[in-house]
């Protein structure tokens, strides 16, 4: 088929005004459905109550979710090769649209539960495809500005996700949650149909059926076992530990037969992508900052509304300013990625972040707000410097060939840390604040205790990505390449 513009930018290096709104459109789409992500943390007490369920059932409305992403992920790499890119498009709105209708006008919780799913297919799709076309249309040059705009939605999104489903809550009913989204995402689907057109050249070749029901095994196994250790649910001990090993081994039987297919690129994840140094330590950094942030995203709320009792509207509201200020950061960053490099940047963001964990393990039952509201603030400037900088070098590090793959790890890479992060961190919430409460401490001071636990953990594991960090290569002065 034929490019935006032959694949890439215009003779004169510049992007083309037409590129430009194929990339606003799919940055547009792809808030919208990131959004939706986090829309239930704070709505899941009052979903259950008023669909009457207990919370061991009620957790699945974000694990299904997380699943469904983890298992779609994967083949995105493969269909972005293979699919047109307004074809691929419209296929993930549409499924995204379909899903909050359905969640939107749910009877009782099994309908609600599958408009989750039917969503996470289109949002699976839509952050590879975001991504693999801005590598391929962006000049070198200006990949860091356009990486910093793409950061917006891999922070803000989330970031606002529990302050709109705070207001929303508080103002209307969990249902408006969906309907506030669904036009949205349908004008998006409009606009992207009137204005999307096809990017780079699709390829002619059979899917492996075989390494997709590997790849569910090994994913979606991983992710379900993380899932219900870190929800909590009372899931039987015997299901989890199935549930890793069917992932483990379900991931070892992926891995071996996509490095035999990649001989003749038949690969449903082409795995060559890992050749690359600096791909590789991106990949890692992106999985322990995503498990330190998503953790983290859990565990505030947790201490704000059962340590510090606030309401939920005033926990979303408390957490609205990082979010926003991250979002502001963005493409300034993205700026000084394309003049200074990845190394300059990312050094003093994990440092900041790293800072602002160790400032949590403080928190005790009477810190202010104040302090709060400083961490995360803390927290979001430092996390503002590490993304832009791991997608722009991480993914430039690849080759042209292998962006659509390295795109679908680095995403895929991103739920199994999620899920990773957040069983972590409420297990050790858990276990610590059950054994204060075991020895007669209160439960407001038994869970600070837990909390602190917590963040004492993700504050270590972020001393790591520091050093990764240092051993990242990005771009030069000008935004020359420099060795992978």
């Amino acid at each position: 088929m034929t490019a935006v513009v032959e694949g890439g930018p215009d003779a004169s290096g510049q992007l083309g005004s037409r590129n430009r709104i194929v990339i606003a459109v799919l940055l547009v789409s792809t808030f919208v459905v990131f959004l939706n992500e986090t829309l239930m943390g704070v709505a899941l007490p009052v979903l259950m109550t008023d669909l009457q369920v207990e919370a061991s059932v009620g957790q699945w409305l974000t694990a299904g979710f997380l699943l469904t992403m983890s298992v779609v992920i994967p083949v995105t790499g493969f269909l972005i090769r293979r699919v047109p890119t307004r074809t691929l498009f419209a296929t993930a709105m549409l499924l995204f649209s379909a899903g909050t209708l359905l969640a939107a006008v749910a009877p009782g919780f099994g309908v609600l539960l599958a408009g989750r799913v039917v969503q996470a297919g289109g949002t699976a799709i839509m952050m590879p495809l975001l991504m693999t076309t801005v590598l391929t249309l962006v000049p070198l040059g200006r990949r860091g500005a356009l990486m910093g705009n793409i950061s917006i939605v891999i922070s803000v999104a989330p970031a606002l996700g529990p302050t709109v489903s705070g207001i929303v809550l508080d103002l209307f009913g969990w249902r408006h949650m969906f309907w506030l989204v669904l036009p949205i995402a349908l004008a998006a689907l409009v606009l992207g149909l009137r204005l999307i057109t096809n990017v780079g050249e699709t390829t002619s070749a059979p899917i492996d059926v075989v390494s997709v029901v590997l790849s569910a095994l090994g994913f979606g196994g991983l992710v379900y076992g993380l899932s219900s250790v870190g929800h909590s649910s009372g899931t039987s001990s015997v299901v989890v530990w199935g549930a890793f090993a069917v992932g483990v081994a379900g991931l070892v039987a992926f891995v071996a037969r996509q490095l035999v297919l990649q001989r003749t690129d038949r690969a449903l994840l082409d795995l060559r992508t890992f050749r690359s140094r600096t791909f590789t330590v991106a990949s890692v950094m992106m999985m322990l900052t995503m498990g330190t942030l998503l953790g983290t995203a859990v565990l505030l709320p947790i201490y704000l509304q059962t340590v510090l009792v606030l309401e939920p509207l005033t926990t979303g509201l408390l957490l609205l300013p990082g979010g926003l200020l991250m979002g502001l950061l963005g493409p300034v960053v993205g700026r000084l990625y394309d003049r200074f490099g990845a190394r300059a940047l990312l050094v003093p963001g994990t440092a900041a972040a790293s800072a602002a964990l160790w400032a949590a393990t403080m928190f005790t039952a009477e810190s202010s707000l104040l302090q709060v509201v400083g961490f995360h603030l803390l927290l979001s400037v430092g996390l503002a410097f590490v993304f832009t900088p791991l997608f722009t070098a991480g993914l430039g590090a690849v080759s042209p060939e292998l962006y659509s793959y390295g795109s679908a790890i680095f995403s895929t890479a991103q739920q199994l840390a999620g899920a990773a992060g957040v069983a972590l961190l409420v297990s050790v919430l858990s276990v610590r604040s059950s054994a204060l409460a075991a020895e007669g401490v209160p439960l407001v001071e038994s869970t600070a205790g837990g909390v602190h636990a917590s963040f004492l953990v993700a504050a270590t594991l972020s001393l790591f990505t520091i050093i990764g960090a240092l051993l990242v290569r990005g771009t030069a002065l000008g935004g020359t390449p420099t060795a992978h």
